[in-house]
């Protein structure tokens, strides 16, 4: 996603997508684990989406 995009969410939305983000990393990290993982570049997309949403929101919150 890009920032971009985020930018356009409403603040539910974005939570609702974080959450989203942290199950899917979740999944992927137990699967790098269990060794059933094949693309390793998803985790580091996976959080750098969280991070760019984070960031979105923090701006957000000290824009009201």
């Amino acid at each position: 996603m890009k920032a971009k995009e985020i930018n356009e969410l409403t603040t539910d939305q974005m939570h609702e997508k974080e959450q989203g983000y942290k199950e899917e990393l979740f999944n992927l990290r137990f699967q790098l684990a269990t060794g059933q993982l094949e693309n390793t570049a998803r985790l580091k997309q996976v959080r750098k989406n969280i991070a760019r949403i984070k960031t979105a929101l923090r701006q957000k919150e000290l824009n009201k």
